[in-house]
């Protein structure tokens, strides 16, 4: 269903704006003075369940973006005036000496790095002097949304589009979709275009009909 909304879809990358903070306007706000050079620390930490919106917030940043749990070594990544890396929970041992060595490069050049993990720093399993480097900074912790909120979001996003969306509809997209704010977003904006294609209203039969589409 995830390839589908692709699919059907065009890029629609992570901004600032089309996050939904719902009771994170609090982490939401810092995040955002810190990227404007508001705020002095060279680190600022995203931690919170998958699903949170971690690495939303870390493409939204603009800076240039590591994955961890896909090079774990950390392996060719250079000192940036803004480096992010998320998931750094996933760094191998070498990793690990790596981001120490580049956190001392980024402060000294009075540059920012950005990191996101399923924990806060102090409770990770790193080398101790990374970790002391790492909870320096700031750290934020990020809610998952409530069921309610995700509704109300949906709901803000479809009289946007003048789409019509029932509580029943928008319950059964809760209930049935991947749970993620940025799929139920996209798929809003899937559920928009399919009415049009269809030239019918959004039904419980119809959302099930676009929910159960299979790709070739």
């Amino acid at each position: 269903m995830r390839q589908l909304i692709l699919d059907l879809l065009p890029e629609s990358p992570p901004t600032l704006d089309n996050f939904v903070a719902g009771c994170n306007a609090e982490t939401v706000a810092a995040f955002t003075e810190w990227l404007a050079g508001g705020l002095s620390a060279t680190s600022f930490c995203l931690y919170g369940e998958s699903g949170c919106g971690r690495s939303h917030l870390l493409l939204a940043s603009g800076f240039s973006l590591i994955d961890a749990g896909l090079n774990p070594g950390l392996s060719g990544v250079t000192a940036s005036d803004q480096l992010a890396i998320d998931n750094v929970d996933l760094l191998n041992a070498d990793g690990q000496i790596a981001l120490f060595a580049l956190f001392n490069q980024i402060k000294l050049a009075g540059g920012q790095l950005l990191t996101a993990a399923t924990q806060p720093p102090a409770h990770l399993a790193l080398r101790e002097d990374l970790r002391t480097r790492l909870g320096s900074g700031l750290i934020y912790r990020l809610q998952p949304l409530t069921d309610a909120e995700k509704a109300e979001a949906i709901a803000a996003q479809a009289r946007e589009r003048a789409l019509k969306l029932s509580p029943e509809a928008i319950n059964y997209l809760l209930r049935h979709a991947p749970r993620d704010m940025r799929t139920l977003s996209m798929l809003v904006v899937a559920l928009d275009q399919y009415t049009l294609e269809q030239k019918r209203p959004v039904t419980l039969p119809l959302l099930r009909e676009l929910l159960n589409m299979e790709t070739a």
